[in-house]
């Protein structure tokens, strides 16, 4: 229980700041402001001991210093995509369809190499707890060094397949052209962009989220520039826009090499690449990817379903989905932090602080699941007609937009137990229980298809496959088989 604020504390106060100088009026000024100064501390030990418990967590401070910036840099990639999607606009409907189709390539490129920026943290936390900074600038230099290939290998294997890749969409004749143009030029900046997801990795796991943040932003600033730029001045059509986003995410790769750098140079860590680091990397990155592809394949089959519903349907569910992603990146934040306060205490052997960190984090993810739910919940009445005009898919979004909202508080413990494995580094188990949670959503959205089930019924089947995350993670969670220590887990 929180200590109440006492009579005499507000008394404290009040006589402070009541009471009369017994000095004269040439008496210094310095005495007034000692006066106003602690009776400010008096203040805030009162208002402190007012705030219950549950706000005044040991590590609350932590969890907030590390997510709160982890949530900003989240948005980047759909700010780009925000950025550009305003500008093409004004191109016409052909070019507007093109960054569709491209987007949705890149989109799930950037998705399934998320584990550079998972397997990283994880690694790199853990030689911080054991306090290794050298050997966790070795292991993000290791990350970055198979961004770098990654992305190599994408732009080689990319560029002859870019017209097959674009007609496997069914894209139209007007919009092929346009799509191509776009995901070729724009393949460019993927090796960049990889490097990004590597270098906020290696961040995030040396405790650093802000610096994330700042290169963030500083690219969304020059992508929009740029594409203005080259778009609405120069004339360059869609080719420009995906040039100005190629040259901010090459930008802000550069940015993540040089701060690795000159870490490397202060901890005397070496720049080559180490083959047992490399593999250490690409081991964690598969367990992850095949976590990652589950995830994937789960929405991608929900707007398969969707789609097969009719135009309207389709339609609400995008809108619905978009409100679940928004919400998606504020949990997640609260899974970076678990990332990287998981990882540095395991590597620490500190395993009773682990615990207590994620019955901390959990607390949060409830708590923020259930504030979503009551904020969905509350503006769900006039939330539909903010993206469309459509009666019909109106009113399906005010009845989905219930299920979402439930769903939220589920969603929470999902995604902060999800983060805190990862940076357990208990990938494998994440790659497991991303399979046997996929095959749980599989028969329940057959159904809602076979069935002619609508929309509400296709997010229970949603709901499903996140009741079976919860128990999946929430089972793991409980036991200790997580709870590995060392600056390498083995």
């Amino acid at each position: 229980m929180a200590a109440p604020i006492t009579a005499v504390s507000w008394e404290k106060i009040v006589h402070r700041l009541c009471a009369k100088e017994t000095t004269t009026s040439t008496a210094p000024r310095e005495r007034n402001v000692s006066v106003l100064v602690e009776s400010l501390q008096d203040w805030y030990s009162a208002v402190d001991m007012a705030l219950p418990s549950v706000l005044r967590h040991p590590h609350d401070r932590e969890i907030l210093r590390l997510a709160v910036p982890a949530f900003g840099a989240l948005v980047a990639e759909p700010l780009f995509l925000l950025a550009d999607t305003a500008i093409v606009g004004h191109l016409g409907t052909a070019p507007l369809g093109g960054l569709g189709v491209a987007g949705q390539v890149l989109g799930t490129l950037v998705n399934v190499c998320v584990f550079l920026a998972y397997g990283t943290t994880a690694a790199v936390a853990r030689q911080v707890g054991a306090g290794h900074v050298r050997e966790a600038v070795r292991q993000g230099i290791d990350g970055i060094w198979l961004a770098v290939g990654i992305g190599l290998v994408l732009i080689a294997v990319g560029w002859p397949l870019s017209p097959w890749i674009i007609d496997a969409f069914g894209a139209s004749a007007e919009v092929a052209p346009q799509a191509e143009t776009f995901l070729r030029v724009s393949l460019f900046g993927i090796p960049g962009m990889l490097v990004v997801l590597a270098g906020t990795g290696v961040l995030r796991g040396l405790q650093d989220t802000k610096t994330p943040l700042r290169v963030a932003i500083g690219m969304f600033g020059l992508n929009l520039a740029l594409n203005a730029l080259f778009v609405l001045v120069l004339g360059w059509g869609i080719a420009g826009s995906a040039w100005g986003t190629v040259i901010a995410q090459t930008a802000g790769g550069g940015v993540y090499i040089a701060t690795v750098l000159r870490g490397a140079r202060r901890h005397g860590a070496p720049l080559r690449p180490d083959a047992r680091g490399l593999r250490a990397s690409a081991t964690a990155g598969v367990n992850l990817l095949i976590r990652t592809l589950s995830l994937r394949v789960v929405l991608i089959a929900g707007t398969v379903v969707a789609t097969h519903m009719g135009d309207a349907e389709i339609a609400a569910y995008q809108v619905g989905f978009q409100v679940w992603t928004l919400l998606a990146f504020a949990l997640d934040a609260i899974a970076i932090a678990g990332q990287a306060i998981t990882g540095r205490q395991l590597g620490g052997a500190d395993v009773a602080g682990a615990r207590a960190a994620t019955q901390r984090m959990v607390q949060w993810g409830i708590a923020c699941g259930v504030l979503f739910a009551l904020v969905v919940l509350a503006v769900r009445p006039w939330l539909p007609a903010l993206f469309t005009q459509d009666p019909a898919v109106r009113h399906l979004l005010l009845s989905t937009l219930i299920v979402i909202a439930l769903l939220q508080p589920i969603a929470g413990v999902v995604f902060v137990l999800d983060g805190v494995l990862i940076g357990a580094g208990d990938m494998r188990y994440l790659a497991i229980a991303g399979v046997l949670t996929m095959a749980a959503f599989l028969p329940a959205a057959a159904l809602v298809h076979l069935r002619g089930g609508g929309l509400v019924a296709l997010w229970v089947a949603i709901g499903v496959w996140m009741a079976a995350r919860f128990a999946a993670l929430g089972l793991r969670a409980r036991s200790d088989a997580w709870l590995v220590t060392g600056a390498v887990r083995r």
